[in-house]
C-alpha cells in the first residue's frame, strides 16, 4: 500500500536536502504502507518524489524530540506546538528519498484528486 503525505514546502525542501529523515505525525497508517509519496502543499501543490518506510516510531513527542531532534529537520519551538495537548505522536523514519526528475501535477494523474489534510492512501503513480 502506498500514502500521499502533504508536507509543508519548507519541510520539503529538508527533506530533499537530506537535513530532514523522519516526518513527524500526529496520525498515522492504519494499513500496512511502505511508499510514501511527497505532496508539497501551497503554493508548490506538486507531488515531487517519494520515500520507503522503515520504521513507524510511537513514543511521547518529548521522547521523540530526544530521539530524532537532529534528523527532523524542524526547530524545537515547532514540534512542540505542533503537538501541543498530545501524549502520543509518530515518527516515520526512512533512509532514502526519491525525487521525480518532473514533479507530478496530481490534478492531472489522480482522478478528483483533493490535498490530503495529513495522508490518504492511493495506488502506484
Amino acid at each position: 500500500m502506498n500514502a500521499i503525505l502533504s508536507i509543508k514546502p519548507k519541510y520539503v525542501h529538508a527533506i530533499l536536502s537530506g537535513e530532514k529523515r523522519v516526518e513527524f505525525r500526529k496520525a498515522v497508517f492504519k494499513r500496512e504502507v511502505e511508499k510514501v509519496y511527497i505532496y508539497s502543499s501551497a503554493p508548490e501543490k506538486k507531488i515531487v518524489g517519494y520515500f520507503i518506510v522503515s520504521k513507524v516510531v510511537e513514543d511521547a513527542p518529548k521522547k521523540l524530540w530526544q530521539k530524532f531532534r537532529l534528523i527532523g529537520g524542524i526547530e524545537k519551538d515547532n514540534f512542540f506546538d505542533y503537538y501541543k495537548n498530545k501524549d502520543v505522536g509518530y515518527s516515520l523514519c526512512f533512509d532514502k528519498v526519491n525525487q521525480f526528475e518532473k514533479h507530478i501535477d496530481p490534478y492531472r494523474v489522480i482522478k478528483n484528486f483533493t490535498p490530503p489534510q495529513s495522508f490518504c492512501y492511493c495506488k502506484e503513480l
